[in-house]
C-alpha cells in the first residue's frame, strides 16, 4: 500500500464495513457456538443464500472484471488472465485487440508478435499458442462467431469450464458458476463444501442456488474474494457477514485495524477495470506503464 494512497483508504468504506457494537459481537459469539453444532442441509441452505443476499447489498455492482466488447473479446481475455490479475489483462488487451480484433486476424497471426503483445500477463508462449489455437478453431468450425454452448466452448485450446461459464454468463446470459481460486476458497471458507476440485465445487454450489443466481452469485464471491476476505490476511473486522462465518477471526476482527486491509474501491483505490460500468463506484484502472497503474498494482 504505497503513502500516495493511504489518505484514500477510507473514502469508500463507512457504508460497508460494520461497526463494532454489542450486537455485532453477540452475533459472533453465537455463530460460533453454532458452528460446533453439525448443519443440516435445509440450514446450509438458508445460511448460503443469506450469505448471498448480504453480499448483493455490499456489491450491487458487481460486475466481471475484464473490459470487453464481444463475446471474441471476452474469451481471449479470460483464458490471458490464468495466473495473473485481471487488471494486468485489461492492460494489456487494448492493444491487442487493435491489431487483431477477430479471430480470423488472430489465427493468422505472427506467434512471436502476438507473444511481445500479451508479454505482460505470463506465461505468454503458452497462451499464444492457446489464441492462435481458439481463433483458428473459430474461424474454421464456428464460422468465426463464439459458440453459446458450454459443450462446444470447452473444445476449444485454453478454454475449460471455469472460462467457459464466464463466456456463457457474461457475453450469452447463460447462468454459469465461475470457480476461480477467490470462489474455491470463500465456500471452503464458509463450509459450503469441502471439495477442492472446481468441478465438483460448482456442483456442490450450483446444489444451493436456483439457476437464475449462478452467474451473479460468481461475481459477488469474487469481489468479496478481492476486496475483504483475503487468502492470507482476511479483513474479519470490516467483513459484512462476519456473523454468518464460520471461519470468522481467521484474519484481522479490529473493525480500524480490517479497514486498512480492505482493497480496490472498499479502500479508496482504482478498480481492476480500464473501461468499468457506468455504476461502478470507484476509480477506473490506470493503462500500464503509468504511475497510478503502478499504485495500483500495489494495492492488489
Amino acid at each position: 500500500m504505497s503513502g500516495k494512497e493511504s489518505g484514500e483508504q477510507n473514502s469508500a468504506v463507512g457504508e460497508h464495513a460494520p461497526a463494532a457494537s454489542g450486537k455485532s459481537v453477540r452475533k459472533r459469539a453465537k455463530a460460533t457456538k453454532e458452528a460446533s453444532v453439525p448443519e443440516s442441509r435445509l440450514a446450509l441452505v438458508r445460511r448460503a443464500r443469506r450469505i448471498n443476499r448480504e453480499l448483493a447489498e455490499v456489491y450491487p455492482y458487481a460486475h466481471p472484471e475484464l473490459d470487453f466488447r464481444n463475446p471474441f473479446e471476452l474469451l481471449v481475455a479470460t483464458v490471458l488472465s490464468a495466473q495473473t490479475t485481471d487488471l494486468r489483462v485489461n492492460q494489456t488487451t487494448p492493444a491487442l485487440f487493435a491489431r487483431y480484433p477477430t479471430p480470423e486476424d488472430m489465427a493468422a497471426a505472427v506467434p512471436e508478435e502476438l507473444e511481445e503483445i500479451i508479454r505482460p500477463t505470463g506465461f505468454f508462449r503458452a497462451k499464444a499458442r492457446s489464441l492462435i489455437g481458439l481463433s483458428t478453431a473459430l474461424r474454421d468450425r464456428f464460422d468465426g462467431e463464439v459458440p453459446g454452448r458450454l459443450e462446444d466452448l470447452v473444445t476449444l485450446p485454453g478454454v475449460g469450464r471455469k472460462t467457459a461459464n464466464v463466456v456463457l454468463g457474461n457475453a450469452f446470459g447463460v447462468p454459469g458458476i465461475t470457480v476461480d481460486t477467490h470462489f474455491g476458497r470463500l465456500v471452503r471458507r464458509w463450509k459450503w463444501t469441502d471439495e477442492e476440485d472446481p468441478e465438483k465445487v460448482e456442483a456442490v454450489v450450483a446444489g444451493l442456488f436456483p439457476k437464475s443466481e449462478w452467474t451473479m452469485l460468481s461475481h459477488r464471491v469474487i469481489f468479496h474474494g478481492r476486496r475483504i476476505c483475503h487468502a492470507r490476511k482476511p479483513a474479519c473486522g470490516a467483513c459484512p457477514i462476519a456473523p454468518l462465518c464460520p471461519a470468522y477471526g481467521e484474519g484481522e476482527t479490529d473493525p480500524e485495524k480490517a479497514k486498512k486491509l480492505l482493497k480496490y474501491e472498499m479502500g479508496g483505490y482504482p478498480g481492476q477495470r480500464l473501461a468499468p460500468p457506468p455504476d461502478f463506484p470507484g476509480r477506473p484502472a490506470a493503462p500500464l506503464g503509468t504511475g497510478d497503474a503502478d499504485a495500483a498494482e500495489e494495492a492488489v
